[in-house]
C-alpha cells in the first residue's frame, strides 16, 4: 500500500470542527514551493478526500498552509486587524513511502498546535 496524507482541523476555542477552512499543500525543495492542491474542510473539519492520495504520494518535504484568518473572520472570531493568526504554515517531512501521514491542526484565534496523528 502506498502512503497518503490527511488532516483534521479543530476549533479549540469553540469546541467544534473548523468547517470551511481553506488549505493549500506545497511540495518544498530548498526555498522553492510547488503548489500541489487546494482544498477546504467539510463540516467535520476534514477534507473530503486525502490531501495527497496514494497515487500521487511521494516522500519528501511538504508544507500545509491553513488559511485560519478566513475561517476565524467567518466564525466571528476575527478580532482586530491585522489578525494574530492569518495563515498557519506547517512544514514537515514524509520519509516512509508506505505510511499514512495525518497532520491535524488545533486552532484558536491566538494559538495553534499540531502533531503527527494516526
Amino acid at each position: 500500500m502506498a502512503g497518503y496524507l490527511t488532516t483534521h482541523v479543530l476549533d479549540t476555542a469553540r469546541g467544534c470542527p473548523a468547517a470551511g477552512l481553506k488549505i493549500v499543500l506545497y511540495r518544498v525543495s530548498g526555498n522553492s514551493h510547488s503548489k500541489l492542491v487546494e482544498m477546504e474542510t467539510n463540516s467535520d473539519g476534514r477534507t473530503d478526500s486525502p490531501i495527497l492520495p496514494q497515487d500521487k504520494f511521494k516522500t519528501g518535504s511538504y508544507e500545509l498552509v491553513f488559511f485560519a484568518g478566513g475561517y476565524l473572520r467567518a466564525s466571528g472570531q476575527g478580532g482586530d486587524e491585522p489578525l494574530f493568526l492569518d495563515q498557519v504554515p506547517i512544514r514537515f517531512g514524509m520519509s516512509d513511502a508506505e505510511a499514512h501521514y495525518h497532520v491535524p491542526l488545533l486552532l484558536s484565534p491566538y494559538g495553534f498546535s499540531t502533531y503527527r496523528g494516526s
